[in-house]
């Protein structure tokens, strides 16, 4: 049990490392700021033409009023902290779904960062004449240099995926024994769409781009050869050999 025990451990290590090392890459990647802004102007004019430009109107709704605002930042800053606490509950409590969720998760990352390399993209605060910068108004940790990075990296957005992740997560965990619980799962997605677009930090078409990216990656966790990858590093891990 104590080798059990510490294999997860060491496990939960290396997927932290793989996160950090994904957020410095996402970081590093969409600095050319021409393609950026011709590529959210591109997203924009598809968005009037299907009259779904609703970014400007809800972002100067949130802007008149303070107490939400600040609501919103407090889950556009934190969010990660339901990522963690949703993968320590698979792990502690539903094992059995732990390695189809992280696998999921794993493929996410791999998937979205060639297209934030290849088409970076400008947010709405700013490529949209007139949006509020809510996060940077109302930011509680103080707008120090690291907490405000103008990342140009707004489809899809990873904040609305992440968010997909946990309720799939939950959702994968849940829905045998408890459905009801495992459909409320998905109101958290849909506040976070919310959020991102009122803040200004996403269009309503980096959402579409959200759930094409959670459904590859579900896909590709499923996929015999993604699989077979995934437990050769297992195997790696735990020092143990393949079964024959």
């Amino acid at each position: 049990m104590k080798v059990r025990h510490a294999r997860g451990l060491v496990e939960l290590v290396l997927l932290v490392l793989w996160f950090a090392l994904f957020t410095r890459l996402a970081a590093a990647a969409g600095r050319d700021l021409t393609a950026a802004a011709a590529n959210a102007a591109a997203l924009q004019s598809a968005e009037h033409a299907m009259h779904l430009d609703i970014e400007r109107g809800v972002n100067g709704w949130l802007a008149g009023h303070p107490f939400p605002a600040h609501l919103a930042v407090y889950l556009y800053r934190l969010y990660y902290a339901v990522v963690a606490g949703v993968l320590l509950w698979v792990v502690v409590r539903h094992a059995e779904v732990y390695r189809r969720v992280r696998r999921t998760m794993v493929a996410m990352m791999v998937l979205v960062l060639p297209i934030y390399w290849l088409a970076p993209m400008s947010p709405p605060r700013l490529a949209l004449p007139g949006t509020v910068d809510i996060v940077a108004r109302y930011d509680f940790l103080g707008g120090a240099g690291w907490t405000r990075p103008d990342h140009l990296t707004a489809m899809p957005s990873m904040h609305v995926g992440w968010a997909l992740w946990c309720a799939f997560a939950v959702w994968t965990a849940l829905r045998g024994r408890h459905p009801g619980p495992a459909r409320l799962a998905w109101l958290f997605p849909l506040l976070m769409v919310a959020d991102v677009i009122a803040t200004g930090n996403h269009y309503l078409l980096d959402v579409t781009g959200s759930l094409v990216l959670l459904s590859a990656a579900i896909a590709i966790g499923a996929d015999r050869r993604w699989t077979g990858f995934c437990r050769k590093i297992e195997r790696t891990q735990s020092g143990t050999s393949p079964r024959r």
